[in-house]
Parts: structure tokens; sequence; C-alpha cells
């Protein structure tokens, strides 16, 4: 096999300051182009930094870059490289055209270029968290032509035509393949019928086709856990899910492994808490999801004062099949004695804006997708920060345990800490846990080395 081809939903190479969870624009960008360091299951290992050291009390890190780091173009890349990057990613905005956090979470940090093979971040306080926040950062230049495709991972980029095709090419040694071509399909019925006819070699995100998936034992197939999480954001700044028992009681009240086996046939797994299995912290924790227990439910409602009317909010997609969910919860929900209005949006951009802005009425679906405890905790939960995705929840022992972790300094220590704060959220759920979805690859039999892991990206060995 000297050249693979695959079946992917998007064709794309973003420009250097978008930050992106799509699985198959990551799939490209890996093959492309390196991270500063590699996420694996919350923590991280070398990638284009190759060591790191820091001080003692975590306020001073300095990072290397490995030897020999060469973007496609042949040119070195230096320290200047990497820190012009993050100074582009300071100032970008997101899909939706919100600012990025990463200014926020950098904002009393200097980072600087150490001579040419090395830079060195200063902060304040602890920022051990910045091993989590290069791990989102893939380095990458623009081409003569404009596109961002000079990377200094092991495939350089032949030609690309956005939102269509890009061949790659091996840039040293004998591995197979020696040239991949990722071809545009949008549909994953219409992909999963490229690898049928053997147009394509290999098919991702197969959990998306319209029917339930069949597993044709023809191909090799496969699957992993993806660390997004789809769950409803509860309003805690006003209404009825102020109050910590309610929230509680709508936890209780969704049978969440029906609701994986219904909706997504199983291609997806209950939540335990605002992350993944696969975030830092869980491992230790060891959550189970909180239980369906529609009594348990009633009980937690009974003295509940006033009307018991909830308006749901939900876009057509973004999570995937978000009316469906909407549907499954809104009659779980009703069943323990809430009344359910669902409200619609079908601008997506628009609707992630309305949540930013807190417009989302009592309660209203979302998907959280940094691999990152940290940004979670940050970002979504705590009530110091205040983020944009932050919606109200205060809990005075959630703050005591987030300034702890972030405090942490070393791994062990940064494990355990986080787990703190995950199992305090499991008892005291501000959001309504749903599940994580679980992404799939098909490939011809012979095809070797293909893995996929929990980001959803398709590897390559």
């Amino acid at each position: 096999m000297s050249i693979l081809t695959l079946a992917l939903e998007k064709v794309d190479f973003l420009p250097p300051t978008r930050v992106t969870d799509d699985t198959s624009v990551l799939t490209l960008k890996n093959l492309v182009f390196e991270p500063l360091l590699k996420w694996n299951d919350g923590h991280v290992q070398p990638a284009l930094f190759s060591t790191w050291t820091h001080s003692p009390d975590g306020r001073e890190w300095r990072f290397t870059i490995r030897d020999r780091a060469t973007f496609h173009d042949g040119k070195p890349c230096t320290a200047s490289d990497i820190t012009d990057f993050i100074d582009g990613i300071m100032d970008a905005v997101d899909t939706f055209g919100m600012k990025w956090s990463y200014a926020r979470y950098l904002a009393d940090a200097e980072i600087v270029p150490d001579g040419d093979t090395a830079i060195i971040v200063r902060n304040p306080h602890p920022i051990a968290d910045i091993l989590d926040i290069f791990s989102e950062f893939y380095i990458c230049r623009f081409a003569a032509d404009g596109t961002p495709v000079l990377g200094t991972g092991p495939f350089r980029v032949l030609s690309f035509e956005p939102k269509v095709r890009t061949e790659l090419e091996r840039v040293s040694g004998n591995g197979e393949p020696q040239r991949v071509i990722a071809l545009c399909e949008p549909s994953a019925d219409a992909r999963y019928a490229l690898l049928k006819s053997g147009d394509v070699d290999a098919a991702l995100n197969m959990e998306r086709v319209e029917d339930k998936l069949v597993f044709d034992a023809a191909f090799q197939w496969g699957k992993a856990v993806n660390t997004l999480s789809v769950m409803y954001y509860l309003n805690c700044s006003k209404g009825i899910f102020r109050s910590p028992q309610v929230r509680l009681a709508a936890n209780h009240a969704v049978d969440t492994a029906a609701l994986c086996r219904e909706i997504f046939a199983d291609l997806a797994v209950p939540s335990a808490s605002i992350v993944s299995p696969f975030h830092l912290g869980m491992a230790t924790a060891g959550l189970s999801p909180i239980a369906y227990d529609p009594d348990k439910a009633r009980a937690l409602l009974a003295d509940l004062d006033g009307d018991r009317k909830i308006t749901l909010r939900t876009p057509t997609f973004m999570p995937e099949r978000a009316p469906e969910i909407s549907d499954f919860v809104a009659k779980a929900l009703e069943a323990v004695g809430f009344e359910v209005e669902i409200e619609v949006e079908t601008d997506r951009p628009e609707y992630a804006r309305q949540i930013g802005r807190k417009e989302m009425g009592d309660m209203a679906i979302f998907d959280s997708s940094p691999h990152s405890t940290y940004r979670i905790l940050n970002d979504k939960i705590s009530s110091v920060t205040k983020a944009v995705w932050w919606q109200g929840y205060d809990d005075a022992e959630a703050e005591r345990l987030i300034a702890a972790a972030n405090a942490a300094v070393e791994p062990d220590a940064r494990e355990q800490a986080y787990a703190a704060c995950l199992t305090h959220l499991n008892a005291n759920p501000p959001w309504l846990y749903l599940l994580h979805p679980v992404d799939v690859f098909a490939a011809r039999k012979d095809i070797a080395g293909l893995s996929i892991d929990h980001k959803g990206t398709l590897t390559i060995a």
C-alpha cells in the first residue's frame, strides 16, 4: 500500500489561529502539523516540544523544541515561530465570532523566545495548566499561495482543494503509506458507499449514518469513546434550576443508558461529570453516572414551591441528534413532574451566541469539547471567572477545589486535585449530564496500522 485514500466529512486546513475539535480536520492536522505537546488521556507527551522544565513553584516554564524540527518548505522551526503563533491566537475569534478564552488564561503570562530553540513562560501564579493549553496548539505557517498548510509533521501537503480533496506525501522514510489522499464527503452514508465500492480504503465518522450502523464483516472496524460531552446547561442564575436539589432531580429523571441505546444505537456512553472518562482527574475519581431514579427525582421535587414549567432550548444540530435528544429528555422530565416547553433555534451560530449571552431559557442542550479539565472548569463552571459559557453556578466548595487544582504543579498532585473537583460536581451537578458519543471508522481488512483516539482522530502508524 503506497497510497491510502480516506473519506472524511470535511477536508480543510483552518487558519493557524482557529482551534477545532472537528475529527476530520484534526485527522489532517495530526498528519501535517505537530501540536506543541501531545495530549494522551488527560496527560501530555513530547511532540514539537521535546522536553520541558519548571520552577519549583510552577510559575516559570521552559519548553525546548525537538531537534531538527523543520517546516515543509525547509525553514527551521524557531522559538519566534511559536511565540508569533501564540500571539495570533490571543487576538483571534472562534467559529462563531466569539473571542477565544486563551487570551484570558494567559492574560498575565509572559511568553518569550529563549534563543531559537526554546521558549519561556512566566506567570505570577502557578501555571501547570499551560500543558493542557499547549496540547491544543498545532504550529503551522502559510504557504506561498496563502493556504495554511506548512507544518513540521510526518506528511507534507502536495495539493489542497478546500472542501474537495487533499493529497499528502510522507516527508521521509519508507513507512507506509507513502501518500494519503483525503476526499471530502459530508454524508456518512455516502462515505460508507465509497468504502463498499472500493473507491476509498477507509472512512471516518461512520457513527453518523442516518439509520442504525451495520458493522459489515467485510471491513475492519475501530471505535473509541470521544472526550466530547453532550449535556444541558441548566440556568443556575434564575428560575427553577437555581436549586441544587432541582438540578439533582433532573439528573435522576433521565435514563441516560436508555438514551444511548435508543437514540445512539449504543454508540454513546453515559456521562458521570462535566468531563469524559479520559480527562485529567477522572481516572482517580472513578465516578459512575448519576443513577436513573425517577422516584428519587420526584422526592427531591416534592418540596418545590411554585410551578414546574421550564423552557428547554435546542438547535437542530451540534450536537448530533439534538432534536431527538431533546424530545427524549423532555418526556423524562415530564414523567417526574416538570412541565416542559421545547424551543427550537434553527440558526446554530446564533444559538451559540445566545447561550454565550445567557439567553438560554431554563435549560439548553450543548456540547463541551475541550479535552482539558482546567479549561472546562475555567470556561463553564467557575463563578470567579464568570466566563462566556458560565450559566450562574455558584458553589463555594467547588471554587475552593478549583483554586487548589489550578495551583497544583506536579502531575500526581494535579490528577488528585482535579479528581476532587470532578467528584464534587458529580454530587452537586451544575448541568444535566447526558453522554459521550462513540466515534467509528471502517477500513479494508488488508489495511494495517489504523486506529482512532479519544479525540476522534484517525491515526496512521
